[in-house]
């Protein structure tokens, strides 16, 4: 099953490291404070949360960054971040 949440950096103050914890928390039914060890997979155990931030954010020029995805796995779900800034939130098996 797919979550599929529009988490567009153009439109939130949080940085998209925090956008992947809060949708992997709204697919568990939880507050994204949650999202935290022992019960949970730390972030930073899968993906550099800084890098992930960097990767899709505009260069010191203001332009944007070319197009691309990025795929990680993170608390049994795979993630897949956009450079529009979206996050999908797949159950690990599914294609």
């Amino acid at each position: 099953m797919l979550l599929s949440v529009d988490r567009s950096q153009a439109d939130s103050a949080h940085p998209l490291s925090f956008e992947v914890i809060a949708s992997v928390a709204e697919r568990e039914g939880v507050d994204p404070m949650e999202i935290e060890p022992p019960e949970y997979e730390s972030l930073y155990s899968v993906v550099n949360p800084e890098a992930l931030d960097s990767l899709f954010s505009p260069r010191t020029d203001g332009t944007t960054r070319t197009h691309g995805r990025v795929e990680f796995p993170f608390c049994g779900y795979r993630v897949v971040v956009t450079s529009e800034g979206d996050v999908e939130v797949y159950d690990d098996l599914e294609e």
